[in-house]
């Protein structure tokens, strides 16, 4: 996991299960006060102690770029930074990274929500170590609707966008001419898939996060939290509404499950952190398979 101490202007990579944890200086070149950033965690297979971090921000007058640096466990410095240029519909409106959902790594690059004047998605290449920009097309309001990043059906950069009870999965798709748009793939009425009556409901469904290693998107509801496979419609409840609560930002953290092994993670406190990690003992979930099948 990756948590900003905005306070100490510090990163610390923390594992929740074994509970190694690494304070990293944010790098010059990302204004913290007035914008948020976001970044995401990469270890490299079998071997727990190497890692890279991947910090995205903004930067320039109006804060009109976004920009990213890399940190290598190998060298323990940062890189240069990169830039890319945010579109503009109102110089008065930030854009900002969407910090309540995590990048999801599609291929290799990282992707990014991106809300204010602008909606769209920022990509950062590992390989090319670039930023671009992608347009969405859908208009997004935070306060009334949920998006994120997905690995689309059959591989590639997608996203859902949930509007009320409404989800749609749209997929970046390269034509026979190289032209590059997105598809609308599916369109899925959650009311009718989870047996809800939304005429009950006082607020409408929410996104919580996306597992990326597992392709399963967490929601809120008001009957209770799911988990729900858009490619195969299968889904499970896993919580009531009352153990979750909408407005509270949540971690999808994914690890390999030891039969026999039982992990438990309470309220954690660090006299050296900005804030009290609320990492209560119901909210590590085994995810497993789905066992509830799609309804026509």
């Amino acid at each position: 996991m990756l948590i900003f101490l905005w306070r100490r202007n510090q990163l610390l990579v923390w594992d929740p299960i074994t509970g190694d944890r690494h304070h990293l200086d944010v790098p010059p070149g990302f204004d913290n006060e007035e914008t948020m950033i976001s970044g995401a965690v990469l270890r490299a297979a079998g071997v727990p102690h190497r890692f890279q971090v991947v910090l995205v921000g903004n930067s320039g007058i109006h804060h009109s770029q976004a920009v990213a640096s890399v940190y290598s466990s190998d060298t323990g410095v940062w890189s240069n930074l990169v830039s890319t240029l945010l579109p503009a519909n109102d110089p008065d409106v930030l854009t900002m990274v969407y910090h309540d959902m995590c990048s999801v790594m599609v291929g290799n690059s990282l992707y990014w929500f991106l809300i204010g004047n602008f909606c769209g998605i920022l990509e950062f290449n590992l390989d090319r170590q670039s930023l671009s920009v992608i347009h969405v097309p859908v208009d997004v309001d935070v306060n009334t609707c949920s998006i994120t990043v997905i690995r689309a059906e059959g591989g590639g950069l997608g996203f859902l966008f949930l509007s009320d009870y409404c989800v749609q999965a749209w997929k970046w798709k390269t034509d026979c001419d190289g032209v590059a748009s997105w598809v609308l793939e599916r369109t899925v009425a959650l009311d009718k898939l989870l047996s809800m009556n939304s005429e009950e409901g006082s607020q409408s469904p929410r996104i919580l996060g996306f597992a990326e290693d597992n392709n399963v998107v967490l929601l809120w509801t008001f009957i209770g939290v799911f988990k729900v496979q858009f490619e195969s419609l299968q889904f499970k409840k896993l919580l009531e509404s009352y153990r979750f609560y909408c407005w509270f930002h949540y971690y999808p953290f994914e690890g390999v499950y030891t039969a026999g092994t039982k992990h438990y993670i309470s309220i954690v406190w660090d006299a050296e952190m900005d804030y009290l990690l609320s990492v209560l003992p119901f909210c590590m979930l085994r995810i497993g398979p789905l066992m509830s099948t799609c309804r026509n």
